[in-house]
């Protein structure tokens, strides 16, 4: 699957605590139709089979909707499944070993809290950095809040497309206009909406504001 600076521009995380009236296949795929352009699955507390089962499952409807799949953390079930990269954290699995076992157009993207470890992701070949929390967020308590300043500072530094993740909504991402990122990661905004397709939609004509700030300066 192709990837560039437009595949972050709306990048959807998945959360099993939003499932409910609908399966997470069909959440991802509301998604989808509602203008999704990246898909992270990411699992924690799934058996590796139940996994990789799902994660073909969603494989392949990615692939139908041209949107890429990124597995977070899994590098066996990213690469078993079909996704088409791989998201890491600071403390999994190195990103030069990453690509040694995945190759060059496997996508990977890493996430960084300082403009040193942007340096060394890029610098280690990867392909996009997860920059945050950028606001308070309760997908994930254990994470510090990033500054804006610092943010804008990462962004600038260096050359590669990166996309904001933490507690984004409808109500605040027009204070992330001219940070540099190229676009947004949602959990909740999007899976725990009433209308997954809606919600989908009008973050992603709020996302492309903001790049589109951004490339007026």
């Amino acid at each position: 699957m192709k990837f560039c600076r437009d595949s972050l521009l709306l990048y959807a995380v998945t959360d099993r605590s939003w499932i409910g009236k609908m399966s997470l296949y069909e959440q991802v795929e509301a998604s989808l139709q509602g203008g999704v352009t990246c898909v992270q699955l990411r699992e924690k507390n799934l058996c590796y089979s139940d996994f990789l089962a799902e994660a073909k499952a969603i494989s392949a409807l990615c692939r139908r909707y041209g949107v890429p799949l990124i597995v977070n953390d899994s590098l066996n079930v990213a690469l078993e499944s079909g996704a088409d990269g791989i998201h890491i954290g600071q403390c999994d699995m190195k990103l030069q070993s990453v690509r040694k076992l995945a190759g060059k157009d496997f996508i990977v993207g890493v996430t960084v809290h300082t403009v040193q470890q942007a340096f060394e992701a890029k610098k280690d070949g990867a392909d996009y950095i997860g920059l945050g929390a950028v606001f308070s967020t309760s997908t994930k308590t254990d994470v510090n809040l990033m500054s804006h300043n610092m943010l804008r500072e990462i962004c600038n530094a260096v050359d590669l497309p990166a996309v904001a993740i933490g507690g984004i909504n409808k109500s605040n991402i027009m204070q992330l206009a001219g940070s540099g990122v190229s676009g947004i990661a949602v959990v909740s905004a999007i899976f725990g909406s009433d209308d997954i397709i809606t919600s989908s939609s009008e973050l992603l004509e709020l996302s492309k504001k903001i790049v589109h700030t951004e490339e007026k300066r």
